[in-house]
């Protein structure tokens, strides 16, 4: 009988298998339809807070029957890591047998995190942008930066990305490689401002912090434009957000739950989750002068549309190391 053995990836494992951008597109958009199809399970994260500020732990348990996936991420955020040279987010993911229920892989989930979040803006962008959106603002130049331009890419003709980070170095660097890697003219700005008026995508990927320093102002967010709030609601004013003319989420219940523990307290009423935009349950943009906003707050579902992605493609080049259980 051949032992039960699970498949241990690292961080380099996973950037190993090459995973396109487009694939995980594809593979989180038919789990969204699913999700909207009442075809997948998913509780409200839980999380615990230590190290104090605004450090959290969540563990994020999901499963899609249509992808065969079933499991769990163990992921937390530290804002003050990056000064001891650690990265903000870090964590593992348990990918399962969906049969069995045995283990089948443990994975490192900081380039999977990265990744999914800028898929699961741009497949809200699908439905709430302009589709000719070509100039974007990014509000935080970290590894959530760099993912969303990547993805962003994949479905909008972008040309130039308006770049804001507390940090000039960081700005600065990241105008350097972003516009090397995508060949897009990348522009650092030192104001908030800049990264937002005059931009048809913009996004917010600084540090989660409560309260928020609010930063955005009404009347930043120019007509037509479409806003993603990686980062709860830590850059927005209030009035900014109800300046919407539709605001959306990845998920309902997880919203209300995030809602409780404090955040978003005054918002414009929530129109739509992203299973309601992908199944046309509910409409998404319907003019173009509409201002449209998303907070997706990050779904175990996400994960586990990525998960089963590597796995199989972590088999296939013998990238990893097999481990007895």
């Amino acid at each position: 009988m051949e032992k039960n053995r699970l498949l241990y990836l690292s961080y380099q494992d996973v950037v190993d298998t090459d995973l396109s951008m487009p694939d995980i597109i594809e593979s989180m958009e038919k789990m969204f339809r699913a999700k909207g199809e009442g075809r997948t399970e998913m509780p409200p994260k839980p999380g615990i807070y230590p190290g104090g500020g605004n450090s959290f732990i969540h563990a994020m348990p999901a499963s899609i029957p249509d992808l065969k996936s079933a499991g769990i991420k163990w992921v937390s955020g530290f804002p003050d890591n990056p000064s001891r040279g650690l990265p903000y987010i870090s964590g593992l993911l348990i990918f399962n047998d969906f049969e069995t229920g045995l283990p089948l892989a443990v994975m490192d989930c900081v380039w999977i995190t990265a990744k999914r979040t800028g898929a699961a803006t741009t497949i809200s962008a699908r439905y709430l942008a302009r589709p000719e959106s070509s100039i974007m603002g990014m509000l935080g130049c970290g590894v959530q930066g760099r993912s969303h331009v990547e993805a962003l890419k994949v479905l909008f003709p972008l040309k130039r990305v308006m770049a804001y980070d507390a940090s000039e170095e960081a700005r600065n660097r990241y105008a350097e490689e972003i516009s090397t890697q995508f060949e897009l003219e990348v522009v650092p700005v030192p104001t908030p401002q800049e990264a937002v008026t005059g931009c048809d995508i913009v996004v917010t990927a600084g540090p989660m912090v409560r309260p928020p320093h609010a930063t955005i102002q009404p009347g930043w967010l120019d007509e037509g434009a479409f806003a993603s709030l990686v980062d709860y609601d830590s850059y927005w004013q209030p009035a900014a957000m109800q300046a919407t003319d539709i605001f959306c989420t990845d998920d309902t219940n997880q919203f209300r739950s995030v809602q409780q523990a404090g955040y978003f307290k005054d918002i414009p009423e929530l129109h739509a989750d992203l299973g309601e935009l992908v199944t046309g349950q509910k409409p998404g943009r319907q003019t173009p002068a509409q201002r449209t906003m998303t907070a997706n707050l990050g779904l175990a579902l996400d994960d586990m549309a990525v998960a089963p992605l590597i796995y199989q493609k972590a088999v296939e080049k013998g990238i990893g190391k097999w481990l007895e259980l």
